[in-house]
């Protein structure tokens, strides 16, 4: 198990348990007590978690990951909402792509696809995608403006707007932090849902992709409401109740 794997799962457990000591830590990872202090150690130093004698307590009740910490989450689900969200796009398409695990995997499918070899666009507010495609010759990068939120690597704020403004996308894919009939699509942090609604407002069609865990749970900031959904793609966990409550409420629900 690499570092940063270890430190997910130590986070993962934070999240669950609220509090958790090092002989707890070492025993569910297998690893020694001296690792896992280092890790605490070193996790703190980040604010991730706050050190207590002999073991560590969540930073808060409800915290986001940094992006890298995440990857390990619900990766095979991702990856098969990745590939049946990449099935919609045409080649020579303009594509918007917020931040988040879940779109950095659609990105990485897109790049790949050998349907989409004659080229397409991307316009982003994720440096991570950004960064990562630029090297794909067939693949133009359009980036917005805006502060760096390093929790999850996405430019917030009024700058983004100015490149957002001028632009039409085909489709828009929009990771998101959680996803009610009734709420709506939203976000844990409300710069997030401001620059991720103004994208999303230039898309012809609007696609959400999120494993199912998000379903049927609201977070702080709303991004848009249900009727400005087109499709959700998600995974084969999705309940049949949820399902046919987004589909009643007219999103085409897509279950890879």
């Amino acid at each position: 198990m690499s570092r940063y794997d270890r430190w997910n799962a130590i986070l993962e457990l934070l999240a669950q348990e609220g509090r958790l000591s090092v002989e707890e830590a070492a025993q569910a990872l297998d690893v020694s007590t001296a690792t896992i202090r280092r890790d605490f150690d070193q996790l703190a130093q980040q604010q991730m978690l706050m050190r207590t004698r002999g073991g560590a307590v969540a930073q808060s009740v409800s915290y986001d990951l940094p992006l890298r910490y995440k990857t390990a989450r619900h990766a095979g689900e991702k990856h098969r909402i990745a590939a049946a969200a990449a099935e919609l796009v045409t080649p020579g398409a303009v594509v918007g792509l917020n931040g988040g695990t879940t779109t950095s995997e659609l990105a990485r499918v897109l790049a790949t696809q050998s349907t989409l070899e004659s080229g397409f666009t991307i316009v982003t507010n994720a440096l991570n995608i950004a960064a990562e495609l630029t090297v794909r010759q067939h693949v133009k990068i359009v980036v917005t403006g805006g502060v760096a939120r390093q929790q999850s690597y996405e430019l917030i704020g009024p700058l983004a707007s100015g490149v957002l403004e001028q632009v039409t996308l085909d489709v828009a894919f929009l990771g998101v932090d959680a996803l009610d009939v009734e709420l709506g699509a939203s976000a844990h942090h409300e710069g997030e849902a401001s620059v991720n609604h103004l994208l999303i407002s230039r898309a012809a069609q609007v696609v959400v992709v999120a494993d199912s865990s998000k379903v049927g749970k609201r977070a702080f900031s709303r991004i848009c409401p249900i009727n400005q959904i087109d499709t959700l793609v998600t995974d084969a966990q999705l309940s049949d109740s949820l399902a046919n409550q987004l589909t009643d409420a007219g999103v085409k629900v897509v279950r890879a």
